[in-house]
């Protein structure tokens, strides 16, 4: 492995824990922007982060060592998926352990861990918020894993710098495929990020809540964990977005420091365009009603199939 091969991991790595919060910041002024509304800080988050690691943890006398380990494993695991995911080049030493299925696993045993950690202490909010999180997880992730077959086949390979190197150097624009493909992924994304209309991470209604209803018995270090790593997850999603359908700009294998260089600023315009369009979807959209979510996410399974047909059928 060639030294820049590792600066490139660990500045995907840093740069993940660095800008998961800025970015979730941005989607919030954005949305406030669009609501003509007074917009937060754009360091809010970061603020959020520094005040919980500060105050000292209250934990319910029939917690576990589940409850106290839960936000360490998950937020290890949004590390390791960022370390994965080619947000700015190809060449990355990590890849090698795991490829683009393997990162879906990874996903869903953070979920495992966080729905265990919800149950563990016997609320109705906890159990509740388990309960809905595992319906998404069972429903959205063959619609992810059928948008991932879909780009593997065009790139005859599951990893995902592989499938980011070929398309990277493709012709511009999407194929039929992967446009059906996108729309599925944006529905996922959603969906797994507990985002309007799935669910609102700005309210705490028991009718309506799942994330917050999973870390509401969380407090001080272990919060600040736990939205951190929700942080850090949204942000893997939308490069793995960026991997799969806007590739250009990512520092590829034969390319030396200079594409380093460029890939840098490119990912962060990529951000902006996207936190606007994450805030203008929330914006035009309605939180929908949990029984309306299977239909939801079944929508995105069928457009992801589409995507494999068109791609199969019509080699587009």
């Amino acid at each position: 492995m060639r030294a820049l091969d590792w600066i490139t991991q660990v500045l995907e790595v840093v740069a993940a824990l660095a800008a998961a919060p800025v970015f979730l910041g941005w989607l919030n002024q954005c949305r406030a922007w669009l609501q003509n509304r007074r917009a937060p800080s754009l360091w809010l988050p970061y603020r959020s982060l520094h005040k919980l690691f500060h105050k000292e943890a209250v934990i319910a006398d029939n917690a576990s060592s589940l409850f106290r380990i839960a936000p360490y494993v998950v937020f290890g695991a949004m590390v390791l998926a960022a370390g994965i995911i080619p947000s700015m080049g190809t060449r990355l030493p990590l890849v090698v352990a795991a490829d683009a299925i393997a990162l879906v696993g990874l996903f869903a045993a953070a979920r495992v861990f966080m729905s265990l950690a919800a149950m563990d202490v016997g609320t109705a909010f906890g159990t509740l918020g388990a309960r809905r999180e595992m319906m998404v997880g069972f429903l959205a992730e063959p619609a992810l894993l059928m948008v991932i077959f879909v780009a593997s086949l065009i790139s005859s390979s599951t990893a995902l710098p592989a499938i980011t190197e070929n398309l990277a150097s493709g012709r511009i624009g999407l194929s039929p495929g992967l446009a059906f493909s996108a729309v599925a992924f944006v529905l996922v994304l959603l969906a797994e990020n507990a985002r309007i209309p799935v669910d609102n991470p700005a309210t705490h209604l028991e009718l309506t809540m799942i994330h917050e209803a999973m870390v509401l018995e969380y407090s001080a270090r272990h919060l600040a964990l736990m939205e951190w790593a929700a942080q850090l997850k949204l942000f893997n999603y939308v490069c793995i977005g960026f991997a799969l359908f806007l590739p250009w700009g990512v520092a590829r294998a034969h390319i030396g420091p200079v594409g380093l260089l460029v890939a840098i600023p490119a990912l962060a315009v990529k951000l902006a365009a996207a936190g606007a369009g994450l805030a203008l979807i929330e914006t035009v959209s309605a939180k929908m009603r949990v029984m309306r979510i299977p239909e939801f996410l079944a929508t995105a399974f069928l457009f992801a199939v589409l995507g494999l047909l068109v791609h199969v059928l019509l080699g587009a």
